[in-house]
């Protein structure tokens, strides 16, 4: 997946009304969108290295977009609308082995009055529903963490995904973690306690789960290797 313009250098300097965060670029503070609604637990000090991209399109109130923020010297992809874009162009090139069968993609498919799953994959023989969750959180060394606040949202996902599953969908949540540190994932059960409930007991059922890291260029943010996940 390619970023659309340039990587462009910062320092960051704060968040705030969530969306917004100011950056340092060149000596000169600049406010640019933040596209992650989470809590960015760990990633968001004073100092730490960014990176945006700008678009001078006249429709947008803020030129500069913050995509990658520089931990420890680690990039780690902040902008979850970028996620499910770095998994379909994982799909579309036949780079997801456990999917290697996919005769049909669609994304943002409706289920019931009130979901939208972020895809839906169609076999010859089955039809596939998937949630995919970006991952940023890593408090111990080489272990990532999902999710970094109290995620109603995805409670809400599991609980509809388990009724997909009863109307015969097969079903698959899938932690994307953006960042390169890491080689195993682990539910953050301590921040929030439902949705780490919830899921083991879907996972009881007919849920899977899967979970990638990513790797990291100048030009985008590809897909990389499954990682194996501590469901203890």
């Amino acid at each position: 997946m390619k970023f659309e313009n340039k990587l462009i250098a910062g320092v960051f300097i704060k968040r705030y009304k969530r969306f917004f965060v100011d950056v340092a670029i060149k000596g000169k503070i600049i406010t640019a969108h933040c596209p992650n609604t989470g809590s960015m637990r760990g990633l968001i000090k004073e100092g730490n290295k960014v990176w945006l991209t700008k678009n001078n399109s006249p429709k947008r109130k803020l030129k500069y977009t913050l995509q990658i923020i520089e931990v420890n010297n680690v990039k780690v992809g902040v902008n979850t609308h970028l996620t499910n874009k770095i998994f379909h162009h994982a799909l579309k090139n036949k780079l997801v082995k456990e999917f290697p069968k996919i005769c049909e993609i669609k994304t943002e498919v409706k289920f019931g009055s009130n979901t939208r799953f972020d895809f839906l994959l169609k076999t010859n023989h089955s039809k596939i529903f998937i949630e995919i969750k970006n991952v940023t959180l890593s408090r111990e060394s080489s272990l990532a963490e999902f999710p970094d606040s109290i995620t109603q949202r995805g409670a809400k996902h599991i609980n509809q995904l388990h009724k997909a599953a009863q109307k015969g969908y097969k079903t698959f949540i899938i932690f994307i973690v953006q960042r390169e540190d890491c080689n195993k994932f682990k539910i953050a059960k301590d921040i929030d306690q439902n949705y780490s409930f919830l899921l083991s007991e879907s996972l009881k059922k007919k849920l899977k789960i899967l979970c990638y890291d990513c790797k990291f260029s100048p030009k985008g943010i590809k897909l990389n290797k499954q990682m194996k996940i501590n469901l203890k």
